[in-house]
């Protein structure tokens, strides 16, 4: 998901998306793709992925649907996945908090660390549930910094003192443009209030992994002048953890990610 008005803080089209996007696909596809398999994703199915951004989904999704099934894939910037658009897979420009949904009668809707930055996320998410089909599922996947807000759980000296003061900068630049840091967690309760039925959810909390390690040193790259900007540390500061991130003897970890399920009566 990104926004090209300024409201988004990591835009799609900067260097460092394409390493974001890979990091994310590295710590997050496993547990995306088992929800995704034990919701009966087969031939012929029809599916939204909202908020596309990277390609491993979307190819994961075309590839089990076959090709008398449809993948529609959304995003405000559809620069990473466009290239791979090729029939069942079908990319399109689309705003899902102020735009209809892209059809109806789906038998999947699955959106991945996108809601959280949406400003109308309500109307988001009711559009989601609005463009499935009676019996279709709902997978709704999103970080929760504010339950975690650590980069260094273990803060036991300088360099992981020096990490989560980052990461505290970091998260109140996220809020500022309108991300709701304690999203994840609310988000059983919004699937039963959408009308979805058979509600459940389960998080995943990486804690260390080199994965986490390319992902934040991608992410502070791509945000450091504002960072700088902020106040919340100087260029030297930043030099100073990008090395300390390389460096592999830190543990950084990430929000946890609360995926949350549910069925259309």
């Amino acid at each position: 998901m990104t926004r090209t008005d300024g409201g988004y803080l990591l835009d799609n089209r900067q260097n460092e998306a394409a390493e974001r996007f890979d990091a994310f696909a590295t710590l997050f596809d496993p547990t995306t793709f088992r929800h995704l398999e034990a919701l009966g994703v087969g031939p012929g199915w029809r599916c939204w992925e909202v908020g596309a951004g990277g390609t491993s989904v979307v190819s994961w999704l075309a590839k089990k649907v076959g090709p008398t099934g449809r993948v529609v894939a959304t995003d405000i910037d559809t620069t990473r996945v466009a290239p791979v658009a090729r029939p069942p897979l079908e990319v399109r420009v689309h705003d899902v908090g102020a735009e209809e949904p892209p059809g109806e009668g789906f038998d999947l809707v699955h959106a991945r660390l996108v809601l959280v930055h949406v400003p109308e996320r309500d109307r988001a998410l009711r559009s989601m549930a609005k463009a499935l089909r009676p019996g279709g599922r709902l997978l709704v996947e999103d970080a929760d910094p504010a339950l975690q807000p650590l980069l260094c759980p273990d803060e036991h000296g300088p360099d992981q003192q020096l990490a989560n003061r980052l990461r505290h900068g970091f998260r109140q630049l996220l809020a500022g443009r309108g991300a709701d840091l304690s999203y994840g967690r609310r988000l059983p309760r919004l699937l039963r209030e959408a009308g979805l039925l058979r509600v459940e959810a389960d998080a995943y909390f990486p804690v260390a992994s080199v994965a986490c390690a390319v992902l934040e040193s991608a992410t502070i790259r791509q945000v450091r002048d504002r960072l700088v900007e902020a106040g919340v540390a100087t260029h030297e500061d930043i030099d100073r953890h990008l090395v300390n991130v390389a460096s592999g003897d830190m543990d950084l970890a990430t929000a946890p990610m609360i995926s949350a399920w549910g069925r259309k009566a």
